[in-house]
């Protein structure tokens, strides 16, 4: 389901039921089924957003989080069941949240935006954080949005208070013999203290357990988890790591960001603060988190830059496409929307271009990083480890592919930017979402728009 911004206002689409229109070789807008009719679901007007859409890929049923609403659908849009998030009395600077202790800031009714919706199908719940009380989760029966737990009562239950929908993300990782890990990434809108920008909690089987969303280590000195020092906030007073999407693949789990940071543009003295999309990977089974590294993403078409990540979707490579990259029919293909430039983030230019990535190269790219900081040459080259540059250590050791890293030479940062394949641009109306998937050996994407237009 592909939707822009416009669109999600008050309206829901079932996009795989009608294309009203495809672009033909020639650039030219062909109709599809002109009479057919779109489904459609509206909310209550007073509700605002929809922020969040998952399907149960078991049964078809639609769960969309919006403002102060989780919904269940049906897979043609009825309204099954709704469960109410908000709103309440709260306040933002209330910390830990006045439901643990009194606050003396004044309370008044705020909105619950819900920031993250996860079906986690081994308990058969759905996971549904909102922005209220710094950020905490729900745990809801799929069946029928029954609350089987609502932890908050520990310092790791808040994920933080930033109220911005896209703010989270959230990539679960399952076992077969023990309780499945959930990787948090989210901003913490200037409260390092108080929030990991990531972290790996415990889902335990039972909703109400304590240890329900705890770091899956944690101790004096190392914890499952990354935190910003406050050091870069003096240097960037709205420094923040903003997550567009995360998955897992293989042995890693990986997040796509966009961050600022402070350049010197070519010729300059001054600094300039720019935004910059990277690619965070982190090993499935790493508890002290000492196999983060981070690599900078982006695409370059007739010498324009784009830069800003939109939105991005893991998919295969598929037979045809295969053959072109020079690589497997079953190795994962990230296909990436970026628009126009470094500076703009909130008013993205429309100039954009979808792009594509071959992860396995990206994970070339991070192993010989990999090497070369454990021979010792360069720093740590992090742009928000702002303290110092640290220098990498050498160490006598092999690293390869599934390499984890050690308590030395981490966090690390790739400097160097991998850059994209550009398969598709559009000038005047942003690209805004895509997904894409294999059918007969073809690789389809569907792009949405800014002015909600559809694109196959």
């Amino acid at each position: 389901l592909i939707m822009s911004p416009a669109m999600w206002k008050w309206t829901c689409l079932v996009s795989h039921l009608l294309l009203s229109t495809t672009v033909s070789p020639l650039g030219r807008q062909q109709p599809l089924h002109p009479k057919r009719p779109f489904i459609t679901f509206t909310g209550e007007q007073a509700e605002g957003n929809f922020n969040h859409l998952v399907v149960d890929e078991r049964t078809g049923h639609i769960y969309l989080g919006a403002v102060n609403r989780i919904y269940k659908l049906s897979s043609d849009l009825k309204v099954l069941v709704t469960h109410e998030t908000g709103p309440d009395d709260d306040n933002p600077k209330c910390y830990p949240p006045r439901i643990v202790q009194t606050c003396n800031e004044p309370l008044t009714p705020t909105n619950n935006i819900n920031k993250m919706l996860l079906i986690d199908y081994k308990e058969n719940r759905l996971i549904a954080c909102g922005s209220l009380y710094q950020g905490i989760c729900k745990l809801l029966r799929l069946d029928d949005l029954f609350k089987l737990g609502e932890p908050f009562h520990k310092k790791e239950h808040y994920l933080s208070g930033v109220n911005e929908s896209g703010s989270v993300f959230g990539v679960i990782v399952s076992y077969s013999n023990m309780d499945d890990k959930l990787f948090i990434a989210t901003a913490v809108d200037g409260k390092p203290e108080y929030f990991p920008t990531i972290s790996s909690r415990k889902l335990t089987k039972n909703s109400e357990a304590d240890g329900m969303f705890a770091y899956v280590f944690h101790d004096e000195f190392v914890a499952s988890m990354i935190k910003i020092p406050s050091d870069t906030f003096t240097i960037i007073p709205d420094f923040d790591i903003y997550y567009i999407y995360g998955f897992s693949s293989g042995n890693f789990v990986y997040f796509l960001t966009l961050q600022p940071e402070m350049i010197s543009p070519p010729g300059s003295t001054t600094k300039e603060q720019v935004y910059t999309s990277k690619l965070v990977r982190l090993c499935k089974e790493d508890t002290a988190f000492n196999s983060y590294v981070e690599v900078p993403i982006g695409c370059e078409k007739n010498g324009v830059e784009y830069r800003l990540l939109q939105a991005a979707y893991l998919s295969k490579a598929g037979a045809i496409l295969a053959r072109s990259l020079g690589v497997g029919p079953e190795d994962d293909i990230l296909f990436t929307v970026f628009s126009k430039g470094q500076k703009r983030k909130m008013k993205s230019l429309d100039e954009s271009a979808l792009c594509i990535f071959v992860l396995k190269k990206i994970n070339d790219r991070i192993k010989d990083r990999l090497q070369s900081c454990y021979r010792g040459e360069g720093t740590l080259d992090l742009a928000w480890l702002k303290v110092k540059d640290i220098p990498c250590s050498s160490a006598l050791l092999t690293i390869d592919d599934n390499f984890c890293g050690l308590d030395m030479n981490a966090p690390l940062g790739v400097s160097s930017m991998v850059r994209g394949l550009p398969i598709y641009t559009e000038d005047g109306d942003r690209m805004t979402s895509v997904i894409a998937y294999v059918y007969k050996n073809h690789s389809l994407a569907f792009v949405g728009t800014k002015s909600g237009k559809l694109k196959k």
